[in-house]
């Protein structure tokens, strides 16, 4: 941002040390004069937002949220663009071994911080009166990393899913198990590692042993993942990042058999 006009950069400097302080009526006073300046404060909201979750900053994190709120930016777009960007700049850095897992968990706190404030804004979609769709998410069995399916995790739920989060290292056969239990919708599976991947197609063989394949949408994802890994084992899609997945599940089940014509 070295490159906006002198005047700009000084109250974006004084609005993070109000975000810091947690100052609320100087960041709105601070907001606004920002906004008098005919800056892009949109766009210069939703950059910081993705450096200040990256680098771990709550209580930064939370006070932009506010600026994001007061200028009217559309909360799934400060999620999305904003606090979830910043996760995914972490996530990179963390697979070319520039960030360990603290950084990762320090991050991750920032962008809930964010989210608790963007959550009253989120509503789902009022002309439907159907019950949300249920997800199953977990990181398959052998692999202890959550970060990426956490945060596909956090966007499908602020898009309205039910995410039953079964946690990292889980058995294929809990994912089956959980599936049933919850009458899911769709299986999301991720993966950090190329050793795991072959845990995938065993969820996906046991859905067709169980004869449940043709109920379920099925998303897998990760580092080493491609579209077509996913073809060639039989899962329906692996998107590029968490908000695709949101964007792809939200497509996918307009005309998806309902939870009542699939499981009963």
């Amino acid at each position: 941002m070295d490159d906006l006009p002198e005047e700009v950069q000084e109250l974006i400097e004084e609005l993070d040390e109000a975000a810091e302080d947690e100052d609320e009526d100087t960041i709105k006073e601070l907001t606004q004069k920002l906004l008098e300046t005919g800056a892009d404060v949109e766009a210069i909201t939703l950059k910081k937002l993705s450096l200040l979750v990256m680098e771990g900053e709550e209580e930064m994190t939370r006070g932009w949220t506010e600026v994001a709120i007061q200028i009217g930016i559309d909360p799934f777009k400060t999620l999305i663009e904003g606090l979830a960007a910043g996760m995914s700049l972490i996530g990179k850095k963390y697979e070319q071994g520039e960030a360990f897992v603290p950084q990762l968990l320090i991050a991750s706190a920032a962008m809930y911080g964010g989210m608790d404030l963007l959550a009253p804004y989120m509503k789902q979609d009022e002309n439907s009166n159907s019950k949300p769709v249920t997800v199953v998410i977990g990181t398959v069995e052998g692999d202890v990393h959550d970060i990426g399916k956490s945060l596909v995790k956090t966007l499908l739920s602020a898009n309205g899913f039910n995410c039953v989060d079964l946690g990292n290292d889980v058995p294929a056969s809990r994912f089956i198990e959980a599936a049933r239990e919850n009458k899911a919708t769709a299986v999301s599976m991720s993966t950090l590692m190329t050793t795991t991947m072959a845990e995938m197609p065993k969820v996906l063989q046991l859905l067709e042993n169980e004869g449940i394949r043709d109920k379920l949408l099925v998303m897998v994802g990760g580092a080493p993942i491609t579209a077509g890994y996913a073809a060639q084992i039989g899962a329906n899609v692996s998107p590029h990042d968490a908000a695709s997945a949101a964007s792809w599940l939200k497509e996918s089940i307009v005309n998806f058999p309902s939870e009542s014509v699939r499981w009963d």
